[in-house]
């Protein structure tokens, strides 16, 4: 994939993924509200969602919405396991569209993970005297000491999950969204299967890396397999475990290349979340070159995530070919209205709602 020349290609451009437009390169990064009561979107989505999209992003990703009622990490998440679902989403959806916006879902499972507390409850694992219930994994292998074990899906189990992930996409495609994303990250499910520090089966979906990579290629499939040929198709992924002997950067080159053959559009690169003793190395963009050598040995576009705080950053990332999507988390809980404040400091002219104009000077 070549690398835009500087001037050619910055922030600001438009890009076109299959039928879909954005009107810029700032994605809003999926991020748990923990607000939902029974799955169903409210007001807080509404509210939240919206404002980044008044706020100029090109693209609002919903959070990560579960695909089962087992797939929560928490019993708040926001989910996609059965037609109610659809029109409290589609409320939501069509604000965000509204606005200029394209409206991205992210459908996912918890795994092993599942099962918690919201994090300012302390994020720790719920009893089933409190309503909790039993995680699934590729293997019968806890996440943490004070996690329970989870239930170790068979090849039949898998294949449930598979199609759950089918039917959350066609409810996403009734809800108006303009794309969806698969959350094979952060030590959930999908990741699990990935690693060899999670996966320790034998069969047809273990072992080496062509079956560890299975199930996350057999979702994406079935999930495309469904979608109009439109509408694009995102994998987010760990890169890296950032421990030793886990999920790396060369296996998630190899998996970016058979994701794009499956009709994947895009790879999101984040890292970590599958063990808790991984030292990770935070800091300012410290995840953009995993984006950038996906983006360049794999021939697939891909969006860079993590501490991507100020304008100049971003278009950089853009603008030296590191990504082709800019994914903006944190800072737009604390900055709704980023994306215009960042055409301002680059010198780019976006348009502002009619209704904040006179405030734009």
């Amino acid at each position: 994939m070549s690398t835009p020349s500087a001037g050619e290609t910055h922030l600001f451009c438009p890009i076109d993924l299959r039928g879909v437009r954005l009107r810029n390169r700032i994605a809003v990064s999926p991020m748990c509200q923990y607000s939902a009561r029974d799955g169903m979107a409210n007001d807080w989505h509404l509210v939240h969602l919206g404002s980044r999209a008044v706020g100029g992003a090109g693209l609002v990703m919903f959070e990560a919405t579960a695909v089962s009622p087992e797939g929560r990490i928490t019993p708040h998440d926001l989910g996609i396991w059965k037609d109610e679902h659809i029109a409290p989403l589609a409320c939501v959806v069509r604000f965000v569209k509204g606005q200029g916006a394209a409206a991205g879902i992210q459908i996912a499972h918890a795994g092993r993970k599942a099962s918690t507390r919201a994090p300012w409850e302390g994020g720790t694992p719920l009893a089933a005297t409190e309503g909790g219930w039993k995680g699934l994994a590729p293997s019968a292998k806890a996440f943490a000491p004070d996690y329970p074990v989870p239930e170790a899906l068979d090849e039949d189990g898998i294949r449930t999950v598979i199609g759950q992930f089918r039917a959350a996409a066609e409810r996403a495609v009734a809800a108006g969204f303009d794309l969806v994303e698969i959350h094979a990250a952060h030590g959930y499910l999908l990741h699990s299967f990935l690693s060899p520090l999670s996966n320790e089966r034998s069969d047809a979906y273990g072992g080496r890396l062509e079956l560890r990579m299975m199930a996350v290629l057999e979702t994406a499939a079935a999930v495309r397999s469904v979608l109009p040929d439109t509408m694009p198709l995102l994998v987010r992924i760990s890169a890296t475990d950032w421990v030793e002997g886990g999920w790396d950067i060369e296996q998630s080159i190899v998996l970016a290349r058979e994701l794009g053959q499956r009709g994947v559009d895009l790879v999101d690169c984040s890292s970590g979340g599958l063990v808790p003793q991984a030292r990770i190395p935070a800091g300012a963009g410290y995840q953009v070159p995993l984006a950038e050598r996906i983006r360049r040995e794999a021939g697939i576009r891909t969006a860079a995530v993590g501490m991507i705080t100020e304008p100049e950053q971003a278009d950089a990332i853009v603008v030296q070919g590191q990504a082709d999507l800019v994914m903006v988390g944190r800072t737009m809980l604390r900055l709704p209205y980023w994306a215009l404040h960042a055409a301002t400091a680059l010198g780019h002219d976006a348009d502002w709602p009619a209704q904040y104009e006179r405030a734009r000077d």
